[in-house]
């Protein structure tokens, strides 16, 4: 296990290598100019002097080679002394956002505690949810329950969150007045009431993601659990003697989770990089919302960085995914 966990992670640096250089690149040709909103009064000697402020007077391997530098040391060294206190941050230049001038990775840092609270409970909640939900309805196939399940789960992954986000901003906060519109980013949980206010506010979006992620992940739980009914070893357990609760929740759920665990390790890297679209519905000031503007104001430094960050999640997870399914199979061996 550990040699193959090795082997895996040192495979993913030359993979994380070509990802970042082709991303630069589409960014690179892609069109649009961070000075595009400057006045046209700017004089063309002034307004090349800010494109090499902004790095933009060198050659593009130039550029590459100083932000993948900034990126793995200098950046990683002023975020662990953030977080630990220790005199560590290297000094010097940093990646800095061309909209607001400020670091990106403490910009980032910033923004995410937002997308956590929201999109990381809404997946929480969505696999505490599905799980059971998908075991019951495999177990009491066609019973009303599977069939209630079944129709709320497709409902779930075929209404798309830009259409159940404003229907549920009409119902519950328009017509009803429950709910807040807006989400407010600014708001200080300090006392009993601030909680309750912060719960209102992130009721409405977190049930959208929800909904959306425990419709996909019930749909997976349920079609393997069936898979696994029907074998061989399901009639020996029985055979056997052991209680129904032993043979469905011990030996089917076991091999039957398998498969929805690349699911929600592959869906994890998504409660980082946040639910644009539902961030952008109810303004939640999040990842999301920010890799839209940044990518509306070609804040290239900004872009290239969350992708990167969110390739290096996908990666890990995936990592991550591989060596669950050993600790769920035992037939299953890496080294």
């Amino acid at each position: 296990m550990f040699n193959y966990t090795l082997r895996r992670l040192l495979l993913a640096i030359p993979t994380l290598l070509f990802i970042s250089l082709v991303i630069f690149l589409l960014l690179e040709l892609s069109p649009g100019d961070p000075l595009a909103d400057m006045p046209l009064s700017i004089p063309p000697e002034v307004r090349q002097e800010m494109r090499i402020a902004l790095g933009l007077g060198e050659v593009w391997y130039i550029r590459f080679y100083k932000w993948l530098y900034l990126f793995t040391i200098v950046e990683p060294s002023h975020v662990i002394a953030g977080f630990t206190g220790l005199d560590i941050a290297v000094e010097g230049q940093r990646i800095l956002s061309w909209q607001t001038r400020s670091p990106v990775s403490d910009i980032i840092i910033q923004r995410m505690p937002q997308t956590l609270w929201v999109v990381g409970l809404a997946y929480l909640f969505g696999i505490l949810l599905a799980v059971p939900i998908g075991v019951y309805s495999a177990y009491r196939q066609y019973s009303w329950f599977d069939q209630t399940g079944s129709f709320i789960s497709m409902i779930g992954f075929s209404l798309p969150t830009f259409f159940t986000g404003p229907l549920l901003i009409l119902i519950f906060a328009v017509w009803l007045g429950w709910f807040p519109i807006i989400y407010d980013t600014t708001l200080n949980v300090n006392s009993w009431e601030t909680f309750l206010r912060q719960v209102r506010q992130m009721a409405m979006p977190v049930f959208v993601l929800t909904l959306y992620n425990a419709a996909q992940i019930s749909r997976f739980m349920r079609a393997s659990m069936l898979d696994n009914m029907t074998q061989d070893y399901v009639r020996t357990a029985r055979a056997k003697g052991m209680t129904e609760r032993i043979v469905v929740l011990v030996h089917v759920l076991r091999n039957s989770l398998i498969p929805v665990v690349t699911v929600i390790a592959l869906g994890i890297p998504t409660v980082f990089t946040g639910a644009i679209i539902t961030e952008q519905i109810f303004r939640v000031n999040g990842l999301g919302q920010l890799l839209i503007t940044a990518i509306y104001a070609s804040d290239i430094p900004m872009v290239l960085t969350l992708s990167v960050v969110f390739a290096i999640l996908i990666v890990l997870f995936n990592l991550i995914a591989d060596l669950l399914y050993a600790l769920l199979d035992p037939r299953i061996r890496y080294d």
